[in-house]
């Protein structure tokens, strides 16, 4: 994982990192990369790696990266969607994103 972050952090192209701070402390982090659509002419921003440390949990940490990176992608007119996937035994955070009036989509992953 540590060549992966340092690899990103080396390649502004390959995404950038959001960090939630309380007082000096990260408290939380989310990542976003980039994949082009030809059919929406546009990039969908991927939500991934995202971190709360357990104590801050509940406390609106995530709720406030959220926020922050849908408002940067609804000010730019290059950017048609945000989408993340999650572990389907995920139960609590796909809570947690549906309250953000994130959907379900039809798309299933194949690896």
């Amino acid at each position: 994982m540590a060549l992966g972050v340092r690899a990103l952090l080396s390649d502004a192209a390959k995404g950038i990192y959001f960090i939630a701070e309380c007082g000096s402390e990260a408290v939380g982090q989310l990542l976003l990369t980039y994949e082009w659509s030809d059919w929406r002419n546009g990039n969908f921003w991927w939500v991934q790696s995202v971190y709360v440390v357990e104590q801050f949990r509940g406390g609106g940490i995530f709720r406030a990266l959220f926020e922050h990176v849908h408002t940067l992608a609804r000010s730019r007119t290059d950017v048609c969607g945000l989408r993340l996937y999650v572990d389907a035994a995920n139960s609590r955070a796909q809570e947690a994103y549906r309250r953000l009036g994130m959907k379900k989509t039809d798309y299933e992953i194949f690896e």
